[in-house]
């Protein structure tokens, strides 16, 4: 099996929204980036299984979580990020900060059109 057939566990991570033929099915493109990130991260060592399951479980656990899982990739950013800012990976205001460019990038970018980082008038 080459590297691109190996299944990572986390497509079987609990919650996870799936196609009637298993596959994820994730509601908007950063979704999928987030889920890949995740995959990448996983499989390059920089955390373990258990490591981001327990992550993932206690955001989705956290009170106020949406009962119908509408948020279920906003709680796996949230554990991502949390997981990388835990392990010293990532710093919690450059995530911060990414995610407020991002922000302003979207709103500063006409409809249809991709939006991009540098769309950001802060940048």
């Amino acid at each position: 099996m080459s590297l691109c057939e190996t299944i990572s566990p986390l497509t079987r991570s609990p919650q996870l929204p799936k196609s009637a033929d298993g596959e994820p099915v994730f509601p908007e493109p950063w979704a999928a980036a987030a889920f890949a990130m995740t995959v990448h991260l996983h499989e390059r060592g920089r955390f373990t299984w258990s490591e981001w399951a327990e992550t993932l479980s206690a955001e989705l656990h956290k009170p106020g979580r949406a009962v119908d899982g509408s948020d279920y990739f906003d709680c796996w950013v949230a554990a991502l990020s949390g997981l990388l800012v835990s392990k010293g990976i990532a710093d919690a205001g450059a995530i911060l900060s990414l995610q407020e460019s991002w922000q302003r990038a979207a709103q500063a970018t006409p409809h249809g059109k991709p939006i991009e980082l540098s769309n950001d008038p802060l940048r």
